[in-house]
């Protein structure tokens, strides 16, 4: 996709939120942002959620849930060794999405709001839901599947535990 194709699409996302925000959010309490991209697409994670945050704001919703690669690094983090090199390897092949994602974190820090980002490993589908692994510091696991980061997503609207806060999951 060339960067011209990349704002049009963006364009029609951000007018398509602003559309549809009183019919999707009204009366709504919690907003929960899974906005995901092909690897080699021009970035739109910041971009998204602040247009996010703009509609939150227009409607006074102030629980905000996203998800994030857990190769996010963040100050206070107490990662494993491969887990250093994985978020390494990351900031090598996808340095602008990472510039990205963190752009976007330094949104979430500035608003008020009741915000949480998840960091996720990588996605594995499993026939069952399993035990879901937390930790605040490093990634418990190598994967998750998209089921169980959806039960975790939904206890946070009423969890505040990791409000503010940028946990890890994995199964």
């Amino acid at each position: 996709m060339s960067r011209g194709q990349g704002f049009v699409y963006f364009c029609t996302l951000c007018s398509y939120i602003k559309k549809v925000r009183n019919y999707l959010l009204s009366g709504c309490h919690a907003v929960i942002n899974t906005f995901g991209q092909p690897n080699k697409a021009i970035p739109l994670y910041s971009e998204v959620t602040e247009v996010v945050i703009q509609v939150m704001k227009e409607l006074s919703i102030k629980r905000y849930i996203g998800v994030t690669g857990g190769s996010l690094d963040i100050d206070g983090d107490k990662k494993s060794i491969l887990n250093k090199i994985g978020a390494m390897a990351f900031h090598l092949l996808y340095s602008e999405m990472i510039d990205d994602k963190r752009k976007e974190l330094q949104l979430l820090q500035t608003r008020r709001l009741d915000w949480t980002l998840v960091r996720l490993p990588f996605i594995k589908e499993h026939r069952k839901s399993q035990a879901i692994k937390e930790d605040a510091f490093d990634m418990p696991g190598f994967n998750i599947s998209s089921r169980d980061i959806a039960r975790f997503m939904i206890e946070q609207i009423h969890n505040s535990s990791y409000i503010g806060k940028t946990p890890f999951i994995s199964n």
